[in-house]
Formats: C-alpha cells, sequence, structure tokens
C-alpha cells in the first residue's frame, strides 16, 4: 500500500493548505491519514464503503473530502503537487492524457428511445 500513499517531499509541499486545528473541541484526525485515503478512493475507483480501517471511518473520510472540495483546498493541493513534478521534470505541462477508456452506453442514456414491441390495438384494448 506504500506506493499508493504520498511521500514526505509532497506532503511538505502540500502540509501549510489544511486548516490548524480548534482548540477547543474533538480532536481532529490527521489531514495526511485522510488525505491519503482519499487519494486511494480515487486511485483505486473503490466505493467508500471500502477504504481499509487504516484511514478511518469511510464516513469521516467522504465528510472531509466534501468539505475540502467545496472550499478549493483539494484544487489548491492539485496545483502544488502539479506544479512540483513540472518543475523536476517528471510531467509535461502540455501534455495531458486522463483516460482514453471509452465505455459504451445504451441509446436511451443520449435521450433516444428504447427498443420495443409493436403491440396490436386489437390485443392490447
Amino acid at each position: 500500500m506504500a506506493r499508493l500513499l504520498l511521500t514526505d517531499e509532497e506532503w511538505e509541499l502540500i502540509a501549510d493548505v489544511f486548516p490548524e486545528p480548534a482548540p477547543t473541541g474533538r480532536p481532529r484526525r490527521n489531514a495526511r491519514t485522510v488525505l491519503d485515503g482519499i487519494l486511494w478512493v480515487l486511485r483505486t475507483g473503490s466505493p467508500w464503503r471500502d477504504l481499509p480501517e487504516e484511514f478511518g471511518p469511510w464516513q469521516t473520510a467522504w465528510r472531509i473530502f466534501d468539505q475540502w472540495n467545496a472550499k478549493g483546498v483539494l484544487a489548491e493541493i492539485l496545483h502544488r503537487l502539479q506544479a512540483a513534478f513540472v518543475a523536476a521534470g517528471a510531467i509535461d505541462n502540455q501534455l495531458w492524457c486522463i483516460d482514453g477508456t471509452t465505455v459504451r452506453a445504451a441509446r436511451c442514456a443520449a435521450g433516444g428511445g428504447k427498443k420495443t414491441t409493436p403491440r396490436s390495438l386489437a390485443t392490447t384494448h
């Protein structure tokens, strides 16, 4: 599982993006563990309920993912990590390929009608 986790260098680039924990109230989960869990779900395509226990409860990971996404925290993380990889020459800033897979959808998914069996008015009345 270690290859799916953030490295220490990557974590140092984004560690200051996360808000400081409140001095009172329930202690927060470790942001690095939660982020690793979120990235695990996004990389594997697994349902949130299949999140391994080492990342904490899936409900917590989903709730924090939703909050960070709404506040722009995940976009900032992506921007910082992409910039670091471009600067290191590990990726090309001009060429991106997210997924080349195509999935054929049913005709009705595009707004077309379904195939139906022609019915005779004489037999349906």
